[in-house]
């Protein structure tokens, strides 16, 4: 199945580049600077777009993510807004691909099949949930792939090899590899584990591994991108735009966030 995210990393691995990859919570800083920051991300380097879905018992993330949520959803991001804003993003950028991050529930909520039609029409391309476990995958992902959606599979140094090897070659898009056991934004990376694990998952994978959790900036981006396809990086720019005061001001930061660990992984 191939989709924006399928062309855009074709095109890194022909150009022999590491994939960044910034996560965003829609609806943080302010309603209105959710899509100018997508586009500033873009302008400073990302190659895909993930864009947390706001939900009241997010509990893989740690506190930054947590109450990033906590103010989208009480400014009324919900699912509409989320879709809505991608729609915004897709008027001005047709190429980057948008993957949903976030839980099961608004799922549910809407019916596998109802959402996965949303999406695709808003012009997402893959979706990542935190809490669907493989055995449990198949009726969504049918559901997700008939729409021309992926399904994109998160694993961590806790998953058992049974897992794991089924997560290597059932993920769709990429391979989302945590970095450490724990929350967003938490723990101390052990870099020569989390090379060797995500090297090996790499041998088993038939998608392109990433890797996210821990990495804050230029110096630990370019550390572990040796061992992936390419990072994630989250808690640390959720972060840097709480203080935007603007839609152009957080707009600002993201590139300026961002710009760093393009050039580090460029390098």
């Amino acid at each position: 199945m191939s989709n924006r995210i399928a062309i855009r990393f074709a095109a890194l691995q022909a150009a022999k580049r590491k994939a960044l990859v910034p996560f965003v919570t829609a609806g943080d800083p302010s309603l209105e600077a959710t899509v100018p920051v997508m586009h500033a991300l873009v302008k400073a380097g990302a190659d895909v777009l993930e864009l947390g879905v706001p939900f009241s018992d997010p509990m893989a993330d740690g506190p930054v993510i947590q109450r990033s949520s906590e103010r989208a959803i009480e400014r009324g991001a919900g699912l509409r807004y989320v879709l809505e804003a991608v729609a915004a993003f897709r008027r001005g950028d047709r190429d980057t691909p948008v993957v949903l991050m976030g839980y099961l529930n608004p799922v549910e909520m809407r019916g596998a099949t109802a959402f996965a039609q949303a999406a695709a029409e808003a012009g997402v391309d893959g979706v990542l949930l935190v809490d669907l476990p493989p055995e449990e995958a198949g009726p969504t992902r049918a559901a997700f792939n008939a729409a021309g959606l992926q399904l994109i599979s998160l694993v961590a140094p806790t998953t058992s090899p049974a897992r794991l090897a089924r997560a290597a070659t059932e993920s769709q898009g990429y391979l989302y590899y945590v970095s450490f056991a724990g929350v967003t934004g938490a723990g101390k990376l052990d870099t020569g584990e989390v090379l060797a694990k995500a090297g090996e998952l790499r041998r088993l994978a038939t998608v392109p591994v990433l890797v996210g959790f821990g990495i804050r900036d230029a110096a630990s981006a370019a550390a572990l991108a040796p061992a992936a396809d390419g990072v994630v990086v989250g808690s640390a720019l959720v972060e840097a735009l709480a203080a935007a005061d603007s839609p152009d001001d957080a707009a600002a930061r993201a590139a300026a966030f961002l710009a760093p660990l393009r050039a580090a992984l460029d390098a």
